[in-house]
């Protein structure tokens, strides 16, 4: 299973981030396969949200400090919707490279949902209600697995998470492929 309590600082976006806004398509010339060009990716993860439309106070900071390759928000909270838009999984890998290790939303694009579980990327969870209303960006939070709830350790709030199933298990594998390997459901890769 994966690990059981995710902590970190917030980073807070609204309704409707797609993946144009979560990986601009201007940025998708670097090489996955490269592993200098990966740590590109997290470079430029949220680059295409408008800081104006993000809800940071005084027009807002940016995802990842000029220069560096991760962010030092470890767990983005968003509105309902997000990652809709084109099907790009660039979009949690991108997430990834960035260092987040959880997204909350009420809601995702199947899409994005399913690229982030089967790839390995990171977890999508489900809020009961809109957290975005309720966290702030650089809030200290904590996601406990068990509890199924984020703990805002800034405010002392707590808020419950729905339910995940399998798909702590599926990203802690590395992916839906090596999560099915280990569990026996394919033969494993011959060398």
């Amino acid at each position: 299973m994966t690990q059981e309590t995710i902590t970190g600082k917030a980073f807070v976006l609204g309704n409707d981030i797609d993946t144009d806004q979560i990986i601009p398509a201007g940025h998708l010339v670097y090489s996955l396969d490269d592993p200098e060009e990966r740590k590109l990716y997290g470079q430029f993860a949220l680059s295409g949200v408008p800081l104006a439309n993000s809800g940071l106070p005084d027009g807002g900071f940016p995802f990842v400090q000029s220069g560096g390759l991760q962010s030092r928000f470890k767990i983005v909270v968003a509105g309902k919707n997000f990652g809709c838009g084109s099907s790009r999984e660039h979009a949690p890998f991108a997430l990834q490279m960035a260092n987040v290790k959880a997204v909350v939303a009420p809601s995702y694009a199947r899409i994005f949902y399913r690229n982030a579980v089967d790839g390995g990327f990171l977890l999508p969870l489900e809020s009961e209600t809109d957290l975005s209303k309720e966290v702030s960006t650089s809030d200290a939070v904590e996601i406990d697995m068990n509890l199924l709830q984020l703990n805002n350790l800034t405010t002392g709030k707590m808020y419950r998470l729905k339910p995940f199933g399998d798909i702590g298990a599926i990203v802690n594998a590395g992916g839906i492929f090596e999560y099915a390997r280990k569990n026996g459901m394919v033969s494993r890769r011959v060398k």
